[in-house]
C-alpha cells in the first residue's frame, strides 16, 4: 500500500523541486488514506491538499510536491496531521 506525503517547500531553501524532501520542507502532511496505485495516490494527495487551509494559502514562493511511498516506510511522527476543513 502507498501513502501520500505532501511537501511544501520554499524556493529560497530548495530552488530545485527535485531536492525537496521531508527534511527540508517547510510543511509536511500525510494523507490519512492508503492507496494501491501510484496514480490514485498522487491524485488523492492533490485533492486532499486542496481541501485544507494550507492548500488554499500556498504562497507564491512555495512549491508543492506530492510523494507516494510505501506505507510501512512512513514514520507518522515526522509529519504533521491536518484536519480537512469543510
Amino acid at each position: 500500500m502507498l501513502t501520500a506525503l505532501i511537501l511544501v517547500c520554499s524556493l529560497a531553501i530548495t530552488p530545485d523541486l527535485a531536492t525537496c524532501t521531508r527534511d527540508n520542507a517547510v510543511d509536511v502532511m500525510r494523507v490519512p488514506t492508503e492507496f494501491g496505485h501510484p496514480a490514485t495516490c498522487l491524485m488523492n494527495g492533490q485533492a486532499f491538499l486542496a481541501q485544507t487551509e494550507m492548500g488554499r494559502t500556498v504562497r507564491d514562493t512555495d512549491r508543492v510536491k506530492v510523494v507516494c511511498t510505501r506505507s510501512r516506510l512512513v514514520d507518522a511522527t515526522q509529519v504533521r496531521p491536518l484536519a480537512v476543513q469543510q
